[in-house]
């Protein structure tokens, strides 16, 4: 008989998830700083490919927009909170999260194509930012998680105000839509991700979408 404490029934630990929860952020995260490197060597070559609205060739994108910036004081506006937030996002598994950060990116990307302002170009991962918030604040309420719902409740408290703000049309030069939307797929992901319940004891069956 196998011991599996400290263990999911897959036979990953817990120590496993934290260090593919950190390798994956970590580089998502450099990966975003290497590409405005590029854009910049590049005479910003890469700009373009923000979402402009309403523009049926600018869909193709909707997923590239959301790994670029507009200089690296934006890239490090987000940096942090998306460490944070993919962090915690990604222990519950790197497949669900990957899923999840998926959901909110294309949903981010089409909302933000369908009611940004004509004539403007919308880049940067504070969509996906704003879904992760709204991912983790709902998750345990969803799952039934006492130990995401603490998780959950902290991350509202220290960045809820923030989060609270940008969403409003008040910032010139900000994408509100895209706060907004992001934020409302990552609650909307919360649900379409939600952990099963596992099968009776002493079934072998593993729970959503986990990785």
């Amino acid at each position: 008989m196998a011991n599996t404490t400290g263990s999911d029934v897959g036979g990953r630990t817990r120590a496993d998830r934290v260090r593919a929860a950190a390798l994956l952020i970590g580089a998502w995260v450099a990966l975003l700083w290497l590409l405005e490197a590029v854009d910049v060597v590049s005479g910003h070559a890469l700009d373009p490919y923000g979402v402009s609205p309403r523009e049926v060739a600018e869909l193709r994108d909707v997923v590239p927009s959301a790994f670029l910036h507009f200089g690296f004081g934006h890239v490090a506006a987000n940096t942090v909170p998306l460490l944070v937030f993919g962090f915690l996002a990604a222990l519950g598994g790197v497949r669900r999260f990957l899923a999840v950060a998926a959901l909110i990116v294309v949903v981010d990307g089409l909302g933000v194509w369908l009611v940004a302002p004509s004539y403007s170009v919308t880049a940067g991962a504070s969509g996906l930012v704003f879904g992760l918030f709204g991912y983790l604040v709902v998750r345990g309420f969803v799952d039934r998680s006492p130990l995401d719902v603490l998780i959950g409740l902290l991350v509202g408290a220290v960045w809820g105000s923030t989060i609270l703000l940008g969403v409003l049309p008040t910032q010139s030069g900000v994408s509100w839509q895209g706060h907004l939307f992001g934020l409302l797929a990552g609650v909307a992901a919360a649900f379409v991700f939600r952990r099963r319940p596992r099968a009776a004891s002493g079934a072998s069956g593993a729970a959503g979408l986990r990785g």
